[in-house]
């Protein structure tokens, strides 16, 4: 095999291993984590705004050209979120257990999970151009996962899940990275995945202001709101500075 493609998998199983960054939250006494899930929270729907708004839209014009078909992608991506967030509560009202919390988190990891295969796809690709390239890429990639995956596993307790759930699911949607990287080497021949990245887009601007944005602007604790905003701010800020870092390097 060449090395072209132990590169990319390689760097596609260190990548989903990021995706563990959670296992913080089981050394630590659920009053404390439960101190920090609403920050963890403001901090996922930053990322997530960020994500789609400084990496994934930019890359989605590059690839399709600032186009009616492009905002289409990201206005079906919205809207498969919100027609699926309808199933999930239906699926939930009428099923024996009746948290209207957790279909966020099935929201959240399906999301994670096509984020982190848009991913692969994309450094997986960038590998095939040349290995420098590809180092660059996940680099990148890198700065900002850890974060978010850290703010999507205190989502996920927020919605309901167990700490040992949610590390598990998280850590599994973690391997969607790696089946991007995978999938490039098979797609490497000219096949155009390009309109999965603004319908990402979509689904990310969707849970970040239906789902987690709500979560965190309903108190009446002025510090709670001000701290709420801050790691809020910080999600985007720090997309913002991946993206400022990458355009000047």
């Amino acid at each position: 095999m060449s090395a072209t493609f132990w590169w990319i998998l390689g760097s596609g199983l260190v990548m989903s291993s990021f995706a563990l960054v959670g296992a913080v939250g089981l050394l630590v006494e659920e009053r404390t984590l439960r101190r920090f899930l609403l920050p963890l929270v403001a901090l996922a729907a930053g990322s997530l705004l960020g994500g789609a708004l400084f990496h994934m839209l930019p890359a989605g014009v590059d690839t399709l050209g600032n186009t009616t078909a492009l905002w289409v992608w990201v206005t079906l991506g919205f809207v498969t979120f919100f027609c699926f967030e309808q199933f999930l509560h239906y699926h939930h009202c009428h099923s024996a257990t009746h948290d209207h919390r957790r279909p966020v988190g099935h929201m959240i990891l399906f999301a994670d999970t096509l984020h982190n295969f848009i991913g692969g796809l994309a450094v997986g690709g960038a590998f095939l151009v040349d290995t420098r390239v590809g180092i660059t890429a996940w680099l990148v990639a890198a700065s900002h996962e850890i974060p978010q995956e850290l703010g999507d596993f205190g989502a996920l307790v927020h919605a309901g899940w167990s700490r040992r759930a949610a590390l598990l699911f998280n850590g599994l949607s973690g391997l969607g990275f790696l089946a991007g990287g995978m999938s490039a080497l098979l797609l490497s021949r000219g096949a155009d995945v390009g309109f999965l990245v603004p319908f990402a887009a979509g689904n990310f601007i969707y849970i970040a202001c239906a789902d987690l944005v709500p979560e965190i602007n309903r108190h009446e604790d002025w510090r709670s709101n001000v701290l709420h905003f801050l790691a809020f701010a910080s999600g985007l800020g720090l997309l913002l500075g991946v993206k400022l870092a990458l355009s000047h390097s």
